[in-house]
């Protein structure tokens, strides 16, 4: 899939290339939220989604009428939704970030009010390391990255004491990694990965994500070395998109993505004020 692309890159990125483009339809070779996030950025665009059951188990770990509720309980408090989220859920926040940028976000807003982070836990507690504030955090999280656990990271360590290890902060075992405190261990975002991986002078790394930036790492960084911290890594839901399902979706005109004008206009304003920030 990612070899047959126009563009490859993270979700936000890729939708902002879809804001750029000329083309009056953007088929989004992702999960629903991204090919949402598209959407929202292009309202005048066409979106098309090769599955529609291409969902995400962290979007899936809030709906918007949840976080009314939640946010009824914490009058006052600003709403920080990461971009793995619905487009009716970041129409009920007041930023979105992505792990980029989630850092800048946290930072911008003022010491005294708090703050909802949502929808990753193992996210909001990182940001509660690198920032020093103090998150109220739903208790969400990424089925592939909660399943990267420590005791993989350890086995590598001993492994292959000579490799950078790149985690990205969704992983559950982020934060132990951190712990660590040594200059081989990097939290990193999956673009900050690939710059990262581009830029050092090192020759192995070992990867915590989704195992499919493995094609684009190798790709972008050719002659070094990349490594899956877990095999078992898998966005089962990525992989729902496929070829035959991106011809049909060509060939058909399917399947459309929609979002209420309502909606998609309050989405916007978060997205908006994150990029206001970053």
């Amino acid at each position: 899939m990612q070899d047959v692309a126009d563009f490859v890159g993270d979700s936000l990125g890729l939708s902002r290339e879809a804001a750029a483009t000329d083309s009056e339809a953007i088929v989004f070779c992702g999960v629903h939220f991204m090919a949402e996030t598209a959407k929202i950025l292009s309202p005048d665009k066409t979106v098309l989604i090769p599955d529609l059951d291409a969902g995400c188990s962290l979007a899936a770990s809030i709906t918007a009428e949840q976080l009314r509720d939640w946010k009824a309980e914490h009058p006052g408090a600003v709403v920080v939704s990461y971009v793995n989220t619905t487009a009716e859920v970041k129409a009920e926040s007041d930023y979105c970030c992505t792990s980029g940028n989630a850092k800048a976000v946290v930072e911008a807003i003022p010491a005294d009010r708090e703050i909802l982070f949502l929808p990753d836990m193992f996210l909001g507690i990182w940001l509660e390391r690198v920032t020093g504030r103090k998150l109220t955090i739903w208790l969400g999280e990424c089925h592939v990255h909660a399943g990267i656990r420590p005791a993989d990271i350890e086995r590598w360590q001993d492994e292959a004491p000579d490799a950078e290890l790149l985690v990205h902060p969704e992983c559950g075992c982020a934060s132990q990694c951190m712990a660590f405190g040594n200059d081989r261990t990097h939290i990193l975002s999956t673009e900050g990965m690939i710059n990262f991986a581009k830029d050092s002078p090192k020759s192995r790394f070992l990867v915590a994500t989704e195992t499919g930036i493995l094609h684009r790492l190798n790709k972008e960084a050719p002659g070094k070395r990349f490594e899956a911290v877990s095999e078992r890594a898998i966005c089962k839901y990525m992989k729902m998109i496929t070829l035959e399902k991106l011809l049909a979706s060509l060939r058909d005109w399917k399947h459309e993505v929609t979002i209420e004008p309502e909606i998609a206009a309050r989405a916007s304003g978060a997205i908006e004020r994150m990029v206001a920030i970053s």
